[in-house]
């Protein structure tokens, strides 16, 4: 007797083929037009739009090597977005790249800039690289600091994320928390585009760890204007991945496996460089299947006629950010530094 339901999903997921793959002999950016609309649809977009209502609620300039901006915005009504925008001082560039970054699934933006605010949050950014704009700040570039939803100021606590209901909320509406984010992702680039000059609209890039690099590969495949995308130990097969074991609600889009897997996704953000980062040791996103799923998306690159703007960085531990690794490949694919 099966008397676990698991078995039988296992099998199903196991089985099945992804409908949206590109098939022989079609045409790539006819693809990426059906595709891209399809992914929309699952992930319950687009949202209603609404006047953004900006507003800089402080600015910083006592940091001798940045300056830093925090604002607010309405991404559809009712939903306030928290963004913080650090620019560097005597850049040689009048315009410069920005770099959106999004922290994992952890306790709050206050992660991707470095700032510790409740315990452990000290060995969480030291131990895995996970202060990202810091990181690009001191690289010279822009960086954009986003609260997603369920975390931090968006609902969060000290004990960490609060995403369950605010995604099974959603999913009632026929609408996805993955999707959400996404959308203020893209309002967000909006936003930054009519109020602050400094930012090089043609050099925009996303990049974040985890749940962040989820958010970071849905994001790059639904918004061309992204124009490189990072994201770190989330692109791993959905099967072994989400599929296989216990994870956030958040990381789920109904029906989405039927018709894509991560390296298709990749396919929606070709022929733009695309750096995967991976950690060797890490049990949530297999090393084993986020290969194989880079291979899909090697086949995609090539298909763009971009085969070297595609590259898996595989770093020696765990689920984490590796600089070292990932910063030197940006730079190659992007020619940005």
């Amino acid at each position: 007797m099966a008397l676990n339901p698991q078995i039988r999903m296992l099998h199903l997921m196991k089985d099945v083929k992804p409908s949206m793959r590109l098939a022989a002999g079609e045409d790539f950016k006819a693809w990426q037009t059906r595709a891209r609309a399809r992914l929309g649809e699952l992930l319950g977009l687009p949202l209603e739009r609404t006047a953004p209502d900006f507003r800089v609620e402080w600015t910083d300039d006592s940091n001798p090597t940045f300056t830093e901006t925090r604002f607010l915005f309405e991404s559809e009504p009712e939903v306030t977005v928290i963004g913080h925008l650090l620019v560097p001082r005597n850049a040689p560039q009048e315009k410069l790249p920005m770099i959106i970054c999004l922290q994992g699934h952890a306790k709050g933006m206050h992660i991707s800039l470095g700032r510790p605010k409740y315990e452990g949050d000290e060995k969480t950014i030291s131990g895995g690289d996970r202060d990202f704009a810091c990181q690009i700040v001191a690289r010279g570039q822009i960086a954009l600091a986003l609260e997603q939803r369920g975390f931090g100021d968006r609902g969060g606590t000290e004990k960490g994320p609060a995403c369950y209901q605010p995604a099974v909320q959603a999913m009632l509406m026929g609408k996805t928390l993955i999707g959400q984010r996404c959308w203020d992702i893209s309002r967000a680039i909006d936003v930054v585009g009519e109020h602050f000059p400094q930012v090089d609209m043609n050099r925009i890039a996303i990049m974040g760890n985890s749940g962040g690099g989820t958010a970071t590969i849905y994001a790059a495949a639904l918004d061309e204007r992204i124009g490189a995308a990072m994201p770190s130990c989330a692109f791993c097969g959905y099967l072994p991945s989400i599929g296989a074991q216990y994870h956030c609600l958040c990381n789920y889009v109904p029906g989405i496996m039927k018709e894509f897997d991560m390296g298709d996704l990749a396919g929606l953000i070709a022929p733009r460089p695309m750096i995967v980062v991976n950690g060797k040791d890490d049990t949530i996103f297999p090393l084993e299947s986020a290969r194989e799923q880079a291979d899909v998306a090697r086949a995609y690159y090539a298909a763009a006629g971009a085969p070297d703007k595609f590259e898996h960085v595989v770093g020696p531990e765990g689920h984490r950010f590796y600089a070292a690794l990932g910063w030197p490949a940006f730079d190659r694919l992007t020619g940005w530094k």
